[in-house]
């Protein structure tokens, strides 16, 4: 294999364009690369299997009562466990007794965004707030070598009150 080939395979574009992350330009450049080079071809099926195997691996299975739950809100059913057939309402009965004892299945979702959503009002409650905050600091630090320069003039004038009495 030569080195372009191997420097274009370490760059890190073969990832990229796995995962969908690349420009147009560089996804013309990799489709190429793997036309006209075997090592990029397998090295994108290597990439391409590792990560299924990764996906596989991670993925987190459904609570065995969602195909069932799913299942009923499609069909639209909204049958009480009275009006059901013998056979039916004893899986629907069983079915909410394991309910009972197990409580609510809960799947864990990760929301897209860490972002928080704010009513529009309360972004100019913020943008003032932030606003006030920065004006206060300017006047703190403002104050503060006020107060310094202050201090400095009241020890150069005990200074000077003291030449002045020792003479």
């Amino acid at each position: 294999m030569d080195k372009r080939v191997n420097d274009f395979i370490e760059s890190g574009i073969l990832e990229a364009f796995i995962i969908g992350t690349t420009s147009e330009a560089e996804e013309r450049d990799v489709l190429q690369m793997k036309q006209q080079h075997p090592a990029v071809k397998e090295a994108l099926f290597e990439i391409e299997s590792d990560l299924e195997q990764l996906a596989q691996r991670m993925a987190v299975p459904p609570p065995p009562q969602l195909w069932a739950r799913i299942e009923d809100e499609i069909n639209g059913l909204t049958v009480t466990s009275k009006n059901l057939p013998g056979k039916q309402r004893q899986e629907q009965d069983k079915r909410q007794q394991e309910q009972t004892k197990t409580g609510p299945d809960y799947i864990e979702v990760e929301g897209e965004s860490s972002h928080m959503r704010l009513h529009k009002a309360w972004r100019w409650v913020f943008a003032a707030v932030f606003v006030l905050g920065k004006i206060f600091l300017g006047l703190a630090i403002y104050y503060y070598l006020e107060n310094r320069r202050v201090k400095q003039d009241i020890q150069e004038l005990k200074l000077e009150m003291r030449q002045l009495k020792g003479k």
